[in-house]
C-alpha cells in the first residue's frame, strides 16, 4: 500500500465545528425530493416560464461580442452604471458606482461577503425569524451569534420590546429582508423607523436583502431602510437580477454600501469568488433599464397568481396567510390534524404529488410557530400551479 493511502476507518472526521451547526439547503433538499417522485415542484422560489425575450437576447449579444474574460472583480462599470441610475431613479437616491456598489455571484454570496467583511468573531447579528434559511448559517460561517427576534402571525409584525431587549453592546448587526421570504411580509414605515432608531442608538449595522422589491401587491411601497435620516452610512443594502427578471441561474447580486464598508466587501468578494460572469453582468445592465411598463405588467403577473393561489388552497382547507410581497404563501398546517411540519411537507410531495418546504426551516429550534406552517412558491406557469391545485384536491 502506498505509505500516502490510508484505509477510510482510520481517517480523522474533517468536518469543521462551524460545519457541524447547520445542515444542507431544506429547500433544495424538497426539490431533490420533488424529482425523485415526480412532483410538482412549489418548493424552490424559481420560474418555469422563460425570461424575458430581451434579457436573453441580451446575454447571447454579450457572449457574441466577446465579453468572455474576467471583468473587474467588483462589477463591469456597464452595470455598476445601470445599478446607481436605477436607484436614482427609483428612490431618488445617489450613489457612486465607482465606490459604492460590489456586484457578486447572486444576493447569497453578497450577504456572505459582507457579512465576513464586517462582522467579528462574538459579535451578535439580529435575524427576525421566520427568516431565509441563509441567514443563520451565513451568521455561523461568519463566527457570529445569531440573535433571533419573532416575527408574529398573521400580520408577521415584530414586538417592540422583544426587538429593543435583542439590542446590546454586542450587537454588531442587524438583517432585514423585506419584502420577506418565507412571508410575503412588507416592513412598513413605522416598523423601518424603529429599526433605524435602534441601530443609531446602539451603532449597529444593517443589512437589508431587498430582492423582492418590485415584486409587492395592493398599492404597498417598498421603503429601503437606507433611505431614512441617519442610515445610508450605516445601512448595506444586497439585491439581486434573478427574482426580477426571471434569470435565477444567472446568479449576478450587488451590494450598496458607504466607500469605506465597501472597499472591505470587494476585498471579501475578490477571494470568494473573484468575479461574477461577465457577460451576464453586460445583460443584467440592460435589464436594470427596462421601462416602467415592464415592473406594471410583472406585478400583475404575480398578483393574479397570488389572487390564484390563496382562494385555491383556502377551498382545500389550508388557513393561509395573504403575503404583502415576494411569490410565496404560508399556510397552517393544523386544519388538516398534522403537528409535524417535516411529516406533512413529505406526506405532500410523496403521497400527493406536490413539493412545498416545511415552515421549521425558516425558524431557529425553539420557535413557538416552528412546526405550524409550509410555503408554497408561486412564481409559476398557471398550468403549473393548477396541476398542482388538482393533485391537493385530495387532501379534502
Amino acid at each position: 500500500m502506498n505509505q500516502n493511502s490510508q484505509p477510510i476507518q482510520t481517517l480523522r472526521k474533517y468536518a469543521s465545528i462551524k460545519a457541524s451547526r447547520f445542515t444542507e439547503s431544506v429547500i433544495r433538499e424538497m426539490s431533490r425530493i420533488a424529482t425523485a417522485h415526480n412532483a410538482i415542484n412549489l418548493a424552490q422560489g424559481f420560474p418555469d416560464f422563460p425570461a424575458s425575450d430581451e434579457i436573453k437576447e441580451a446575454a447571447v449579444k454579450a457572449v457574441l461580442e466577446d465579453h468572455n474574460q474576467y471583468a473587474i472583480t467588483w462589477g463591469t462599470k456597464s452595470l455598476r452604471d445601470a445599478i446607481a441610475l436605477k436607484n436614482k431613479r427609483d428612490y431618488d437616491v445617489d450613489i457612486d458606482p465607482e465606490r459604492q456598489i460590489t456586484v457578486c455571484c447572486g444576493s447569497t454570496e453578497g450577504m456572505v461577503a459582507t457579512l465576513l467583511a464586517t462582522i467579528n468573531p462574538g459579535d451578535e447579528v439580529i435575524i427576525f425569524q421566520p427568516f431565509y434559511e441563509n441567514y443563520g448559517p451565513d451568521a455561523i460561517l461568519c463566527g457570529a451569534t445569531p440573535k433571533y427576534v419573532q416575527l408574529h402571525p398573521p400580520e408577521f409584525s415584530f414586538n417592540k420590546e422583544e426587538l429593543t431587549a435583542a439590542f446590546s453592546d454586542h450587537t454588531r448587526a442587524i438583517i432585514i429582508n423585506t419584502p420577506n421570504n418565507p412571508t410575503g411580509k412588507v416592513f412598513n414605515r413605522a416598523e423601518l423607523d424603529l429599526i433605524a432608531k435602534l441601530c443609531i442608538q446602539h451603532d449597529v449595522l444593517a443589512i437589508t436583502d431587498e430582492i423582492y422589491e418590485h415584486i409587492i401587491y395592493d398599492e404597498i411601497k417598498h421603503i429601503p431602510l437606507a433611505t431614512l435620516p441617519g442610515m445610508a452610512e450605516r445601512t448595506i443594502t444586497i439585491n439581486s437580477i434573478s427574482k426580477t427578471y426571471s434569470v435565477t441561474g444567472w446568479r449576478i447580486g450587488y451590494v450598496i454600501a458607504s466607500p469605506e464598508i465597501s472597499q472591505s466587501i470587494r476585498k471579501m468578494h475578490d477571494f470568494l469568488t473573484v468575479g461574477a460572469a461577465a457577460p451576464l453582468q453586460v445583460a443584467a445592465a440592460q435589464a436594470l433599464g427596462f421601462p416602467t411598463a415592464y415592473y406594471e405588467k410583472l406585478v400583475d403577473f404575480y398578483s393574479k397568481r397570488r389572487n390564484f393561489m390563496l382562494k385555491e388552497l383556502a377551498a382545500i382547507g389550508f388557513d393561509c396567510i395573504r403575503p404583502a410581497g415576494a411569490y410565496y404563501v404560508m399556510a397552517n398546517i393544523a386544519p388538516f390534524g398534522w403537528k409535524n411540519d417535516v411529516d406533512f411537507a413529505r406526506h405532500l410531495t410523496e403521497k400527493i404529488g406536490v413539493a412545498v418546504v416545511p415552515g421549521s426551516s425558516f425558524y431557529q429550534d425553539n420557535a413557538n410557530d416552528k412546526h405550524r406552517f409550509i410555503r408554497f412558491c408561486f412564481c409559476k406557469q398557471f398550468s403549473t400551479l393548477e396541476a398542482a391545485v388538482e393533485k391537493l384536491q385530495k387532501l379534502k
